[in-house]
């Protein structure tokens, strides 16, 4: 009897962060994301697939390159959750876990600790259309009983020019 193997990365969620690849133009409120009030922060992201479709690559940058980020998505079936890691131009370096429910994409943190409190960061995508979502940055001091909004980016597909 020939045994048969599934291929690295086809369970089907697998699929569930497709919305996110391709290229898009990013907005966000000025004074969030390093940008001065009264100010329209933008920037653009590029979401691909590497190493055998297994891995989601995360390019991101500000408009002006003064923020550049990088990210590497994977899904593990043994846990049953996404794992990403970002790094980033200032020496940022975090790690998340979380999974899609509800319609959303939610990431977090493991708890960390800064001037004596204990905090849990998370990303969420939600309003998720063929061409557009939200992202949400944001943190909590409660142990995520509650969360401030830290960095909301409003994602566009950026059209194909021709």
């Amino acid at each position: 009897m020939a045994q048969q193997n599934t291929p690295p990365c086809a369970q089907p969620e697998a699929g569930q962060f497709d919305f996110w690849l391709g290229s898009w133009e990013l907005t966000w409120p000025g004074g969030q994301g390093g940008t001065p009030e009264g100010q329209q922060g933008k920037g653009r992201n590029v979401i691909e697939r590497i190493l055998g479709s297994c891995v989601i690559q995360e390019n991101f940058s500000r408009a002006d390159s003064s923020y550049i980020g990088k990210s590497w998505t994977v899904y593990s079936a043994g846990k049953g959750l996404w794992q990403q890691t970002w790094v980033d131009n200032s020496g940022g370096y975090l790690l998340f876990t979380g999974e899609f429910k509800a319609g959303r994409m939610e990431l977090c943190t493991a708890p960390f600790e800064r001037n004596g409190k204990t905090f849990i960061s998370r990303m969420v995508f939600h309003n998720i259309q063929e061409n557009s979502f939200d992202w949400d940055w944001q943190r909590s001091a409660d142990e995520g009983q509650s969360w401030q909004d830290l960095w909301n980016i409003r994602y566009e597909r950026m059209k194909d020019k021709g």
